[in-house]
């Protein structure tokens, strides 16, 4: 269990809060390329831990992330015009570029106010991977934006999706880091895939490993046959879990507010996507606004015929299975109240990591996995897979993955 103070040190994420301020230092997604994909087109609302922002592409292709509402008197830029290179408030005219500068005043009788360099919040923006990602914090502390693998890889081999969640974005997180509830929350009662190790060894061993990056999380089933059955995953700080779904995935849990999230499944692949990758991108479980169309409100299409004859919950998919585990745990769960078993050393093992970066930031230190160097801005290590060893056989010896950059590999 947490204090109540430690559980509120990790789940405020609005400006000025610690853990707010720590995220603020990390590139994290901020919508889907999708959204905006057209230079002039429609901008789009993104509200991050708290903050009312607006996206939009301007003319020549540039995003621009910048604060809602206008400098002149407030009025949202939600519903302005995207035009020659700016965003234009429809109350008065002014328009703001992608730093978030005024660059016409059209009702004032000359340029003074734009002379003033009256600007906007704004910030800064990356493509990767169908997504864009944004930077927060303080401007003269931005690191570089890492390369994992599934940043350098072609938009040919990669997915992604993300979907809105009813509860803090801790909750999703912690999900990610906990392999014991694939057992139940997703298990098949019957047909071939009921037979998968996930299901049929329902008490994993679990080792941690800090790693420069965050935690590695290792789960080992016993099968029948006597070999061991590993499931390799990652936490990545800030918010990120790299997980082995049908393929290798990375999911992100960006705070809307201290209530709400969005969840990001980007899928990577060595090889271009096929149809099957595609029907994985979970896009038919969601409407056009990236709301599930099982939720809370419909108590997520649970059927109890299903639930006694298909699988453990009634519910289809995984997406299904774990909004419903954690948004109703509440909108902020209070983790104080929590009775932890050995099942959530991952779970711990994270929090600790969090907390830690916490305290070293405090102190004025800062915080783990911001990349400085472009020469070392590579990141094998980090990687995600399962993979079944002879009983007593050493997993590593095994991974595919070459980390060579691991800096921090100590087991605990």
């Amino acid at each position: 269990m947490l204090s109540q103070k430690d559980n509120d040190l990790l789940t405020l994420t609005g400006a000025g809060t610690p853990m707010g301020e720590l995220i603020r230092r990390y590139w994290i997604p901020a919508l889907l390329s999708e959204e905006i994909a057209e230079p002039d087109g429609p901008p789009v609302r993104v509200r991050l831990m708290d903050e009312e922002l607006v996206a939009f592409r301007d003319s020549n292709g540039r995003i621009g992330l910048i604060g809602e509402h206008c400098r002149h008197r407030g009025a949202s830029l939600f519903y302005g015009r995207n035009e020659d290179c700016g965003l234009r408030c429809i109350y008065h005219g002014w328009k703001f570029d992608v730093d978030g500068l005024v660059v016409e005043t059209p009702a004032e009788p000359n340029d003074a106010i734009v002379r003033e360099g009256i600007n906007l919040t704004a910030s800064p923006t990356i493509e990767k991977a169908g997504m864009v990602f944004a930077y927060l914090g303080p401007r003269e502390k931005m690191p570089l934006f890492p390369n994992y693998a599934w940043a350098e890889a072609p938009a040919t081999h990669t997915y992604v999706t993300k979907s809105f969640q009813e509860c803090n974005y801790l909750q999703g997180l912690e999900g990610e880091c906990d392999s014991s509830h694939l057992s139940f929350l997703h298990r098949p009662l019957y047909g071939p895939l009921s037979n998968r190790p996930i299901f049929t060894s329902v008490n994993p061993v679990y080792e941690v490993e800090p790693t420069d990056c965050g935690v590695r999380l290792i789960a080992t089933r016993t099968l029948p046959d006597g070999q061991d059955y590993v499931r390799v995953s990652n936490f990545v700080m800030p918010v990120c879990s790299w997980v082995p779904a049908r393929n290798k995935e990375a999911h992100f849990y960006v705070p809307i507010d201290d209530t709400h999230s969005w969840r990001y499944d980007l899928g990577f692949l060595d090889r271009p996507l096929n149809d099957a990758d595609r029907a994985n991108s979970r896009n038919n479980l969601l409407d056009a606004d990236y709301r599930k169309l099982a939720n809370r409100a419909n108590d997520y299409l649970q059927d109890r015929v299903k639930q006694k004859n298909d699988n453990f919950t009634g519910m289809d998919a995984f997406l299904t299975h774990d909004s419903c585990a954690t948004e109703t745990m509440g909108p902020r769960y209070d983790r104080s109240k929590e009775y932890l078993g050995f099942g959530d050393l991952g779970v711990v093992a994270v929090r600790k990591a969090l907390l830690k970066a916490l305290a070293d930031m405090k102190k004025g230190n800062e915080p783990p996995h911001l990349v400085r160097d472009a020469a070392s801005n590579r990141f094998p290590h980090i990687d995600t897979f399962d993979v079944t060893v002879p009983k007593g056989t050493d997993w590593r010896t095994h991974a595919k993955a070459k980390w060579s950059n691991d800096r921090s590999a100590s087991r605990t």
